[in-house]
């Protein structure tokens, strides 16, 4: 997995209009977490069969014009690293600009398969704006409008080619594990702290994707994958925004792992940087592990580390039950348990219950609890059980499952959390006729 998807442009050229286009495609999208706030700059979509991650650089830049034009050539060079495909928009009506050529130039050198979408070709008297865009030598041009779609389908046939429908590069069932975070989180630091004195039992797996390293750890008993992340890797120094670099480093990682360490800076807070990568993380259906690193510095009484850990859990809810682990890897604290919890998250992510179990659990407490009546509906749940999928799935068939409001569904997982230890893990619930 792991196929990434870059939209690259001025602003105003519709590349948001197109990004929602794409991601719309899948309800999955709609998102519960709240206070995601970036959410509008990433989503999954798919297409002919490939599933992928877009990602729209855009909506990261802020500013005025002339900061915008240094920034944007900063994006333009971090998603060329960190994409596999990127879609260059132009505006038609508008015309060729200056800034249009320079994205080109840099975009061209890069080597990086890329296509030029020449937006807003909405009717047959401008059909042929397209045509001055030629001048910029690239071979790839697309006219379409993002806004009704035509000519879209054209264009994502040729990005798809670039993209692998493998799901897995490594052939055996070991656990995955990234560590992602803002930068100056630690990830390196605890990398290290793992790997530093070991250095010689770990087998790095070279090649096995294009941009992902994985690092096999056998020591203290584990054995597992780590995914090196931009931590491991020495990239260009490039000072960008910090929001829209993390998110970027961050979803490559995410989608190749089965549990996500999500280390954050605990005397810098919880801020929205750290709950937007939580997001993506629930968001992709992995398991989490919060590391409330830095420890050490913050100022403690009796009560701090209880008042932290509720209000990091507020932050983060509805989706709460997850293990929160205080660290200090500089003073070696608490390190390896943050391991052993993210091989116990992988077991919960991994676990099946059989429907009898399911059924003779549930369904009793729903008898007692039924769903509340919606438009004078009455709702029967007749029948529980877990979809054969990567991550933790249930179906509850029902007479009217459009009727079932999103409180009771919230009710049920808080009763399946309950009785089975899905502790770090999103479950997702379906209503389905039976």
């Amino acid at each position: 997995m792991g196929n990434i998807l870059s939209l690259i442009g001025r602003p105003n050229v519709g590349k948001s209009t197109f990004f929602n286009r794409l991601i719309q495609a899948r309800e999955a999208i709609v998102d519960s977490t709240a206070g995601v706030t970036r959410d509008r700059h990433y989503g999954k979509s798919h297409w002919n069969g490939f599933e992928f991650s877009v990602i729209d650089t855009g909506g990261y830049v802020v500013g005025s014009d002339d900061i915008f034009e240094s920034e944007i050539r900063k994006q333009a060079a971090l998603a060329i690293d960190e994409s596999d495909v990127i879609v260059f928009m132009v505006d038609g009506r508008e015309g060729l600009t200056p800034l249009d050529e320079e994205i080109a130039g840099i975009l061209r050198r890069s080597k990086k398969p890329f296509y030029l979408a020449v937006n807003k070709i909405d009717s047959p008297s401008n059909y042929l704006d397209h045509t001055e865009f030629y001048s910029l030598g690239i071979s790839d041009v697309y006219p379409i409008s993002a806004v009704s779609g035509s000519g879209t389908g054209d264009l994502l046939d040729a990005v798809v080619t670039h993209f692998s429908k493998e799901s897995d590069e490594i052939p055996d069932d070991l656990p995955r594990i990234a560590i992602v975070g803002k930068p100056n989180a630690g990830k390196s630091s605890i990398i290290n702290a793992f790997l530093g004195e070991d250095r010689h039992i770990v087998t790095p797996l070279a090649g096995t994707t294009r941009d992902t390293n994985f690092t096999r750890y056998r020591n203290f008993g584990f054995d597992f994958y780590l995914i090196d992340t931009a931590g491991l890797r020495k990239k260009r120094k490039v000072e960008e925004n910090l929001e829209f670099y993390s998110v970027m480093r961050a979803v490559r990682s995410i989608e190749n792992a089965d549990v996500c360490i999500v280390m954050t800076d605990a005397s810098q807070g919880f801020d929205s940087q750290d709950l937007n990568i939580f997001g993506l993380v629930a968001r992709n259906h992995k398991g989490v592990v919060l590391v409330m690193n830095k420890w050490d510095l913050v100022e403690k009484d009796t009560h701090t580390h209880k008042n932290y850990e509720t209000y990091v859990r507020k932050k983060i809810s509805p989706f709460s039950d997850v293990p929160i682990i205080f660290t200090s890897v500089t003073e070696k604290q608490r390190i390896y348990k943050v391991i052993e919890t993210a091989i116990q998250v992988y077991k919960n992510r991994s676990r099946r219950i059989s429907t009898s179990e399911l059924n003779d659990t549930l369904l009793p407490i729903i008898a007692n609890t039924p769903p509340p009546m919606n438009k004078d509906k009455v709702i029967r749940i007749k029948y529980v059980t877990q979809l054969p999928v990567a991550y933790p799935t249930f179906a509850f068939f029902c007479n009217l499952p459009q009727y079932v409001i999103e409180p009771y569904k919230r009710f049920l997982e808080n009763q399946i959390r309950k009785h089975w230890d899905f502790s770090g893990v999103p479950i997702e619930i379906y209503f389905r006729k039976k």
